[in-house]
């Protein structure tokens, strides 16, 4: 019996690593699994969408493949040594001992300049891609301005080339199918991250600075997108969408984001909601063609009465909210602004439209930060207001009209 242990012994690592291999294997094609199913996990690198996307998602495969290669290369070799010079019950110290290649210098200058071949291959394949990305985003002839906030996202669009922004809307950037678009990403407080992992790669927003980076979408669709650069108490919780239109419908989107804000009627409990939100919002929010007072203006503009002495800002900046509706989500894409859409209306249509989520938008302003970790007594994020319950439901039927 003693004479037959090693081999039992043998035996039981081959069984025992043979099904740690299948475990790892198993594990390994279940994340792939995950990370490729870009309906239930949208923040996956592995679906492009677009031409910039797909240059990043060339050079992984590029990448990863080699890797592989280089993997199976090293640990096939390493486990075939390990079982054609394992130690055998019947040997003996200082016979059939394996011959040593130390010293040898072909074999040691061979195995240093592969490695060394093979990284400066896939160099040359990285900075002709990061070339190819900069480029697209210097030649591109769309542009628009992408700012940082704590804790969401400010786009500005100057579409008249003026110099100055004629559209400021937030959470969602639209942009028009087959058009290379450059994004030019800055931030106004500390350092986050822009990434769309469907359409490119990350980039920081650094204060002070303005990085640049180019969208590009094949086919309408709305693409999540998740700030990646730690950035305070509601890092996780920024998000951000683009929604890429057709052609059709992003000229129809410019054209509604350039038109004035909605009316209410007299009378109506939205008219009653505008007053509230003159009384309440506007020292943040700005609803463009009104001033702070409520006073109509025709300006388009970013009012400059803004953040003055008689409406000092509470929270440093605020989103705008003059076509709020138009887009999906609020409060830095944490909330859907639609509990369902219309089949006419499509949440890839121009303007959506469907049953408004009147609930959330009530709990947002019953108590704001306890929707969303904010420091407002920091000016970071939106206040308590301490609105009453009447107060809530007008400006709820106000802001639903913002469309």
């Amino acid at each position: 019996m003693a004479a037959n242990t090693p081999r039992r012994s043998h035996t039981r690592d081959y069984v025992i690593a043979t099904v740690l291999t299948l475990l790892m294997i198993g594990g390994m094609l279940l994340i792939l699994h995950n990370i490729t199913d870009a309906v239930n996990h949208p923040l996956t690198t592995l679906k492009p969408r677009g031409e910039e996307a797909r240059k990043i998602d060339d050079l992984s495969r590029l990448v990863f493949g080699i890797a592989g290669l280089v993997f199976v290369f090293v640990e096939g070799g390493t486990l075939f040594l390990v079982y054609r010079f394992r130690r055998r019950h019947d040997d003996v110290d200082g016979e059939d001992e394996p011959v040593q290649v130390h010293g040898r210098s072909v074999l040691e200058w061979t195995w240093t300049a592969i490695p060394a071949l093979t990284l400066a291959i896939l160099a040359a394949f990285n900075v002709s891609t990061l070339w190819d990305l900069e480029s697209d985003a210097e030649q591109a002839k769309m542009s628009v301005e992408v700012i940082g906030q704590q804790w969401w996202w400010e786009f500005r669009y100057d579409t008249n080339n003026d110099g100055k922004p004629d559209i400021i809307t937030a959470n969602q950037l639209v942009i028009p199918t087959k058009t290379m678009v450059a994004v030019k990403i800055a931030s106004n407080d500390v350092i986050h991250s822009f990434w769309i992992p469907a359409l490119n790669g990350k980039k920081d927003a650094v204060p002070g600075r303005v990085h640049r980076i180019a969208l590009h979408a094949d086919e309408p669709g709305v693409f999540e997108g998740q700030c990646t650069e730690y950035c305070g108490l509601s890092h996780g919780y920024m998000r951000m969408q683009v929604k890429a239109l057709s052609a059709s419908d992003y000229d129809a989107w410019v054209e509604n984001q350039l038109s004035g804000p909605v009316e209410p009627k007299d009378g109506t409990l939205a008219a009653e909601g505008k007053t509230v939100f003159d009384q309440k919002c506007a020292s943040c929010h700005q609803i463009n063609g009104y001033t702070p007072a409520g006073e109509q203006t025709d300006s388009h503009e970013p009012n400059p009465d803004y953040g003055g002495a008689e409406h000092p800002l509470i929270s440093g900046n605020a989103p705008n909210l003059t076509h709020l509706m138009s887009r999906d989500h609020f409060a830095g894409g944490m909330f859907p602004l639609y509990d369902s859409y219309d089949e006419a209306a499509p949440k890839t249509s121009a303007m959506p439209d469907g049953v408004a989520n009147q609930g959330e938008l009530g709990d947002w302003l019953r108590d704001p930060p306890n929707k969303k970790p904010m420091a407002a007594d920091r000016a970071r994020g939106m206040p308590n207001l301490n609105l009453s319950e009447d107060e809530i439901g007008k400006l709820v039927a106000y802001l639903t009209t913002l469309k």
